[in-house]
């Protein structure tokens, strides 16, 4: 992937990690609000469109704990990279993958029986790859590959190490002890 060149003189920081951050910081602060807010629009979406007896007991028993849980932990494994917590923002990947699962969680909310159980098997393997999705980000950014620096023209290089001194020689003090006789 070739870099453009930043331009010193011009005095303008990068674009690109600015353009949008407003969007990934706004997903990060929603993580945890939506571990509650999801499973409480289901219990809504069931009173409100009435959806019967069973779709009740789904909710109660399923539908909430499951949503709950399942957020919690997919939040959990966002927060626990350096990068988001440096930035207190999710990435790209974060964003589009919450924004389908969310949309497919409200979707069942609204209890439409000519849709509602393929966009419910489409939640969860929405939601199960959202799970692998954060645990491969979190293995990318954990393992040591991104020790790879680049110059100030984009070249990639990996540092090298610093080198260990050797402590010096220390100096060595005799103390010897000498015990004068006695004069009684």
């Amino acid at each position: 992937m070739l870099r453009a060149a930043r331009d010193p003189s011009r005095g303008d920081p990068d674009r690109r990690t600015i353009r949008g951050m407003w969007l990934r910081r706004a997903f990060f602060g929603w993580l945890i609000p939506a571990a509650f807010l999801l499973p409480l629009w289901l219990l809504i979406g069931w009173a409100v469109f009435n959806a019967g007896g069973w779709a009740f007991l789904w909710v109660l028993f399923l539908a909430i704990p499951g949503v709950f849980l399942w957020q919690l932990l997919l939040t959990l494994l966002v927060r626990a990279r350096g990068t988001v917590r440096a930035h207190r923002a999710v990435s790209w990947w974060d964003v589009a993958g919450f924004t389908v699962w969310h949309a497919l969680v409200i979707s069942l909310g609204f209890f439409a029986e000519d849709w509602w159980a393929p966009v419910m098997v489409l939640a969860i393997l929405v939601g199960v790859a959202l799970f692998w999705l954060a645990l491969w980000q979190l293995w990318s950014e954990a393992k040591p590959s991104h020790l790879l620096m680049h110059s100030a023209d984009g070249m990639p290089y990996i540092p090298p190490r610093a080198a260990q001194q050797e402590p010096a020689e220390a100096d060595v003090i005799i103390v010897s002890e000498r015990q004068t006789p006695s004069s009684s």
